[in-house]
């Protein structure tokens, strides 16, 4: 196997591979090989006018680089979601406990055991908002409203995002197996340009 050169036509090189159907030895190599996996390939790749390597393996960088940043950015999303949703949760047992919180505060050292064993647990959900805000590093809690329209704003682009990425990730395994099913059939390996590359090129 080797790396096959950028200019190269894959329609020559198809073409001269099958004419080898003559010729000894290609019944055999046939039968390890879907040849109408490969007349697909061909026929799909004549539909998305790409007729050589350099423009197959492009395409393939080009769309793996989209489909990874649309799913990175749905995923941030996501991730600040579940963040907000956790802070929502937070701030209303804050709120919730603050009251209780204050008094056991207030009084005396003598008193604070007996108040803290009556009122355990809000005491101890109230210093746990209160070390989650600080590991946010909180000076000021934001406003429920504020936090429910950041969400829904997230919610609303990610709803937007997911078709494209789905279509995306679509087109990242069609020419893949395009580029895959080339690789096997010609007995090549299709080098893939690096971004120096690309940006060189798209620079011309």
């Amino acid at each position: 196997m080797h790396f096959i050169t950028l200019n190269q036509s894959l329609k020559l090189d198809i073409q001269s591979k099958l004419v080898q159907a003559n010729s000894p030895g290609f019944e055999r190599w046939a039968k390890s090989y879907n040849l109408k996996e490969i007349a697909q390939t061909v026929l799909w790749m004549k539909e998305h006018d790409i007729s050589d390597v350099e423009k197959l393996a492009g395409e393939c960088d080009a769309a793996t680089e989209r489909y990874h940043q649309l799913s990175d950015k749905t995923k941030a999303n996501e991730a600040r979601m579940k963040e907000i949703a956790e802070l929502q949760r937070q701030i209303g047992t804050y709120g919730k406990t603050r009251e209780v919180y204050l008094q056991y505060k207030k009084l005396p050292k003598k008193k604070q055991a007996a108040f803290y064993e009556a009122h355990r647990s809000d005491i101890m959900l109230h210093e746990a908002a209160k070390r989650f805000f600080d590991s946010l590093g909180l000076e000021k809690l934001p406003s429920i409203k504020a936090l429910k329209q950041e969400y829904a704003t997230l919610s609303a682009e990610n709803k937007k995002l997911y078709p494209d990425q789905k279509a995306a990730r679509r087109e990242m395994i069609d020419l893949l197996t395009a580029k895959s099913n080339v690789e096997r059939f010609l007995e090549i390996k299709i080098k893939q340009p690096d971004k120096k590359e690309r940006q060189q090129e798209e620079g011309r």
